[in-house]
């Protein structure tokens, strides 16, 4: 995609920081639907984007009470004064109004009327998909990615510092701390979010079970130890698990099935969208802290996949991203599809490579007569290694 064309800027002091890669997807998406949906973790930009989508149209924050009650009081009246359509943000706030957008959408068939934005993405989901199927398009905005740094000539040559710091575009346009930052984060989350989402009476359990997450990152999620170590029953992690989805700290990496091997590992793996949260969860604050952190590789890995997650995202891409394991331990970290064909990719946090790190990918060709892969490193040189399979250095992942 070529970023000269984009025009979606986060303002400083009045000056153009950073542009967007979503932007041509979501302005082709309200040539098409009625309302445009655009979901997201809390901070990544989402007012922003629907702001600069729709200059002219009222803007509605429903985490205003006053809004919300009048809202909830006579939705009719209210959405009758936005004869022209509106943005409404944090809608699914209001659920009741979704019923009387249906009728104003079907008296109304204009394309781009509504942007509905959510940090919820169960609940906006679901009601979009009671009262607004065929009528809302989809979108998810996630926190920057390292293309749109690059874009914006603000991302650093150590991938540590990206890690450290994750993808909120606040941190990034006013250069702050990030550790601080998130610690306001995930406060206001826990506070405010997950009394929205769920009763939950324990909030002090509940966040020590989001710190175990960051201690499981990377690995095949194991619901039994995740129950033994926060004292809860299992139900309740997988309820607890479904909230942490559903509102954008984590995201489940589904295993890769087909023919290769019928005795395949079937759980998926826990990863966080964002490694700057992690870091702040797992008490890494430094660069030279988190190199030597024990399980820097785990880090490395979810920073690459998080990567392209948001490319697959912006680029309004299924996300068709899986992994590989069989119980004999031959696993390829990242599966997804290229040029409708599956394409693996091995992620190693090592500065060197050396022919052990390929063991996985040669095992996946074998089985693959059409496949490629890619040996993705911490390094900086591109290697062809055959005509199926190369090694790309990290900063590469923006073209992946």
């Amino acid at each position: 995609m070529e970023f000269d064309s984009i025009i979606y800027y986060f303002y400083r002091n009045g000056l153009a920081m950073i542009a967007r890669q979503i932007l041509p997807e979501a302005k082709h998406a309200l040539t098409q639907f009625r309302a445009l949906c655009i979901t997201g973790p809390r901070q990544s930009g989402k007012t922003t984007l629907s702001k600069l989508l729709a200059k002219d149209k009222p803007y509605v924050n429903f985490e205003n009470p006053s809004l919300q009650y009048e809202a909830e009081l006579d939705p009719h009246s209210f959405l009758k004064q936005f004869k022209d359509g509106a943005i409404l943000d944090e809608v699914q706030r209001v659920p009741v109004i979704f019923r009387y957008l249906q009728g104003i959408l079907d008296q109304n068939r204009a394309r781009g009327q509504y942007i509905l934005t959510g940090s919820n993405n169960f609940l906006l989901q679901e009601q979009v998909s009671q009262s607004l199927a065929g009528r809302a398009g989809y979108l998810s905005l996630l926190p920057l990615s390292y293309a749109e740094l690059v874009n914006a000539k603000l991302a650093e040559p150590e991938i540590a510092r990206h890690i450290l710091t994750g993808g909120y575009p606040e941190i990034w346009n006013e250069n702050l701390f990030a550790d601080i930052w998130l610690k306001s984060y995930v406060q206001t989350y826990v506070q405010r979010d997950v009394r929205l989402l769920r009763n939950i009476t324990n909030l002090a359990l509940f966040t020590r079970f989001i710190h175990l997450c960051a201690n499981h990152a990377g690995q095949i999620l194991n619901r039994d130890e995740l129950s033994r170590q926060t004292g809860v029953d299992t139900k309740t992690i997988l309820a607890w698990l479904g909230l942490l989805e559903s509102s954008y700290i984590i995201f489940l990496l589904q295993p890769w099935y087909n023919n290769l091997n019928k005795r395949i590992v079937k759980s998926p793996k826990l990863y966080f969208y964002d490694t700057g949260l992690l870091c702040h969860l797992l008490q890494i604050k430094s660069q030279t802290a988190l190199k030597k952190y024990r399980h820097y590789g785990f880090l490395f890995e979810n920073w690459i996949i998080s990567e392209l997650k948001k490319n697959r995202f912006n680029d309004g891409q299924p996300e068709n991203l899986y992994y590989f394991r069989d119980n004999v331990g031959n696993e390829v970290d990242l599966i997804t599809e290229k040029n409708g064909e599956p394409f693996a990719i091995e992620i190693k946090a090592s500065l060197n490579v050396n022919t052990a790190m390929l063991h996985g990918l040669n095992f996946w060709l074998k089985y693959q007569p059409a496949g490629h892969c890619v040996l993705l490193y911490a390094g900086k040189k591109n290697e062809v290694v055959n005509d199926r399979m190369g090694i790309v250095p990290w900063n590469e992942v923006a073209n992946l």
